[in-house]
């Protein structure tokens, strides 16, 4: 059994949606001025690990302190590297960020409280359901972690893109 074929079959319905969903927003959110939909997502511009291809990924966001939060269930955070900032398109305009993928069981558990705090449609994306005492299943979230969920917490550059990425 592939990991494709254990991944829950709401998680693989999902994964479905969104490849639709995708394709008006990668157009919405390119757009060179602010619209409604850039308040909570941002598109995300990135270099395929193995193929070289350039990827154009929408992703939801919250602004925490002077970052971005993003919850990281889908396969194109692999694609990030470490210390390699990524180009962004956030309201409008192009931003750069590094990104740092967050895998601490009770990090990723403050963080998602934070983003649900912000935006309350993170908590039924991510679909890990809360408990009696108000946290979130330590058993699912523990199970999504291993199936590769991550929280990307991106760290905006505030200096110019670097050289080699301004010709995108």
């Amino acid at each position: 059994m592939t990991a494709h074929e254990k991944r829950p079959l709401r998680r693989r319905v999902q994964a479905r949606v969104m490849r639709v969903i995708n394709v008006p927003m990668r157009f919405v959110l390119g757009l060179p001025f602010p619209t409604p939909l850039g308040n909570r997502l941002m598109l995300v511009f990135l270099t395929g690990r193995r193929t070289g291809k350039s990827y154009r990924q929408p992703l939801s966001y919250v602004r925490h302190d002077q970052t971005l939060l993003t919850p990281g269930g889908g396969k194109w955070k692999l694609n990030l590297q470490v210390g390699r900032p990524e180009r962004i398109r956030l309201q409008g305009r192009d931003v750069y960020a590094l990104p740092e993928l967050v895998d601490d069981i009770d990090e990723i558990e403050r963080l998602l409280a934070v983003m649900t705090t912000a935006n309350t449609r993170v908590g039924s994306f991510v679909g890990i359901p809360k408990g009696r005492d108000g946290r979130l299943d330590r058993i699912m979230l523990r199970e999504a972690i291993q199936y590769g969920f991550r929280v990307v917490r991106w760290h905006i550059k505030e200096s110019d893109a670097p050289a080699a990425r301004q010709s995108h």
